[in-house]
């Protein structure tokens, strides 16, 4: 049954997931006195020693001031920089790099190519309202940045560029970016509110969550990544931040509520969700393959990026949004298997680790038994009965 709990464990970590960095802390070595020479009471020795110090420091202050002089505008303005600057990665330490967030799937080149647009079938009513409403959202979107969805012309290889967007059937660099920071400022609202509320109920239960906080807060950091990621790209304007900060709070406290009364119907709501964005940026794929965004042929992607996924050195666009476009998958899959199980009782199979692209990428989502052979399959990894 997979009424069980699994925990995180260290040696599963390589498995599937990029490990724990060690954070290494700096040691200080204190050399002791005597006891003796720790409780002097002879005021003339502590005056001769306070003398002797004061000389040495005014001949040490006379050399040292100069060099003060000198580098006081440099250290105010790196110290200035490194508080101040506004880029993703300025208040990371630069000798601990990519792991400071949370687990996350690193992929190979073979995971990256793997990924297929699916759709899961409404099964009852309420999976039916959750896509209805997914649609609802998607035309919303679709309106605000610009996107006609009108198929390519035949011959669209002969068309100029500037005519194809002219007409409505691609877009441009910045509306594509538009279209992005909107879609992932609003993908990152759904985990962190499950997390909330199953980290309440644990709290008021004083039991147990079974592994779903976790992935909960894991997809949540995961949206948010992608938005500081495509943020380094373009600055939103006010208007736009706006537009972004009244959204948030509509669809934060309706998704709040509506987890309160359904989890599964809001674990598949998130799922079509991700089906949407899976489309939207395969699209976006097929879009720079095809030389139709040459704003972005050749850009080479984010440092953040490139930390966070593990690219190659040299990584362009293209590589990130394989990586973004994979991780909106992984979404998928974990968001519409844990719609098929029951949110009170089972087991989140994906606590302890989590199937390839190879696997999520071509199915739509795990069943309740496949969810337990699964996670009999985890126990058998661990060597637990």
């Amino acid at each position: 049954m997979l009424r069980t709990t699994i925990l995180r464990s260290p040696t599963m970590q390589s498995m599937h997931r990029p490990p724990i960095a060690l954070f290494l802390g700096r040691t200080s070595t204190t050399v002791f006195q005597p006891l003796a020479a720790r409780t002097m009471s002879s005021t003339i020795v502590r005056r001769a020693a306070l003398t002797t110090a004061a000389k040495e420091a005014e001949k040490s202050t006379a050399s040292s001031n100069q060099v003060s002089a000198n580098n006081a505008s440099e250290t105010q303005t790196e110290k200035h920089d490194a508080l101040t600057t506004p880029t993703a990665a300025s208040t990371v330490p630069t000798m601990v790099r990519g792991d400071w967030v949370l687990f996350h799937p690193v992929y190979s080149s073979e995971e990256l190519k793997a990924v297929e647009v699916l759709h899961q079938p409404p099964k009852n009513l309420a999976d039916k309202v959750a896509a209805s409403l997914v649609k609802l959202a998607r035309a919303g979107f679709d309106l605000v940045s610009g996107y006609k969805h009108k198929p390519l012309p035949p011959d669209y290889k002969q068309w100029p560029i500037q005519k194809l967007r002219d007409e409505g059937y691609i877009l441009d660099d910045r509306a594509w970016l538009r279209r992005i920071l909107f879609l992932e400022s609003i993908a990152g609202v759904p985990g962190m509110v499950a997390a909330t509320l199953r980290h309440l109920q644990s709290l008021r239960l004083m039991r147990r969550d079974s592994g779903w906080i976790h992935t909960c807060l894991e997809e949540a950091e995961n949206e948010r990544m992608h938005l500081m990621t495509f943020m380094t790209l373009r600055k939103p304007s006010l208007p736009f931040r706006a537009l972004i900060l009244g959204a948030q709070g509509v669809f934060y406290n309706l998704f709040f509520l509506s987890y309160i009364v359904s989890p599964k119907t809001c674990h598949r709501f998130v799922g079509y969700l991700e089906e949407e964005a899976v489309y939207t940026y395969t699209k976006c794929i097929k879009d720079l393959e095809d030389g139709l965004i040459p704003e972005w042929a050749d850009k080479p992607a984010p440092e953040i990026s490139i930390d966070y996924w593990r690219l190659p050195a040299d990584a362009k666009m293209i590589d990130l949004l394989y990586a973004v476009r994979s991780d909106e998958t992984t979404h998928r899959f974990v968001n519409h298997s844990l719609a098929n199980l029951n949110p009170a009782d089972d087991v989140n199979p994906f606590a302890l680790r989590e199937p390839d692209m190879h696997t999520k990428g071509k199915q739509i989502a795990f069943e309740r038994e496949e969810a337990e052979a699964y996670v009999q399959e985890s126990h058998k990894l661990l060597g637990k009965k």
